[in-house]
């Protein structure tokens, strides 16, 4: 699978670029703010253009990837990576932007990989090379752990799997006071049913039911701790409430 840079950025950078360039060609009606805002343009244009130029190569394989980013430049077989792991932002209440997605590549302790290991694997902590944004990619977020799954096996892991079994089978403790268990296992149901949704209005019809039901949970003798399952509904109710776009699912 060959993984394709998308260009979003480039339009947007070569417009900011003809803008500084146009201001800047108008010189003998340029204001001193006229000169700044074109220089900034002009920079800011550049600089996003020549980023985004830069040579990219991502392709995963059967026998390893080639790749040409970050700091790697060559095909890397997979005898050199000990995990390849599909990290994903942890969602948080009151954030707009789509959730990030990485990949990061854990080396074996016993292999030499170019570049810093600047990242952690979520999965046990050990260092990693941070390979890329699957924002900047053409493909999705699921065709790309789906060729991962495919051809890198058991080095392979996709950390929302990891969160959507957190929703799966919630192991929370038993406290005074607590939520009323039964209510909490059917709202979670609830919540992770509305995951699967893929059109926007029923989605968030879903995300407001949820809420109501979530609103009206009543308390046991002794139930699930509220700080535990708070927790956890939080986490589930902002990835309802989230556009069912690429990258931004459970998975």
């Amino acid at each position: 699978m060959e993984l394709r840079r998308r260009r979003g950025a480039l339009v947007l950078g070569l417009v900011f670029f003809a803008t500084g360039a146009f201001v800047l060609g108008c010189f003998e009606y340029l204001t001193v703010l006229g000169w700044i805002v074109g220089l900034l343009a002009l920079l800011v244009g550049g600089g996003v253009v020549l980023a985004e130029r830069r040579p990219f190569r991502f392709h995963i394989g059967p026998n390893g990837m080639v790749l040409r980013v970050a700091s790697l430049n060559r095909a890397v077989p997979w005898t050199e990576v000990d995990a390849i792991v599909l990290d994903q932002q942890v969602p948080t209440i009151g954030e707009k932007q789509p959730i990030s997605s990485s990949l990061l590549l854990v080396p074996p302790t016993n292999s030499f990989v170019e570049g810093p290991l600047d990242g952690r694997s979520p999965v046990d902590g050990r260092p990693a090379l941070i390979l890329l944004d699957l924002a900047d990619v053409r493909q999705s977020v699921d065709e790309v752990a789906a060729a991962l799954a495919r051809f890198a096996g058991s080095r392979f892991t996709d950390v929302r799997h990891l969160r959507r079994a957190r929703f799966d089978s919630p192991d929370f403790n038993i406290r005074p006071g607590g939520y009323e268990p039964a209510q909490v296992d059917d709202l979670i149901r609830q919540g992770r049913d509305g995951l699967l949704i893929d059109q926007l209005l029923p989605r968030w019809a879903a995300k407001a039911t949820f809420e109501r039901a979530r609103a009206e949970l009543p308390a046991s003798e002794l139930g699930y701790d509220r700080t535990e399952v708070d927790s956890l509904l939080d986490e589930l109710s902002v990835l309802i409430a989230r556009s069912p776009s690429r990258g931004t699912q459970a998975g």
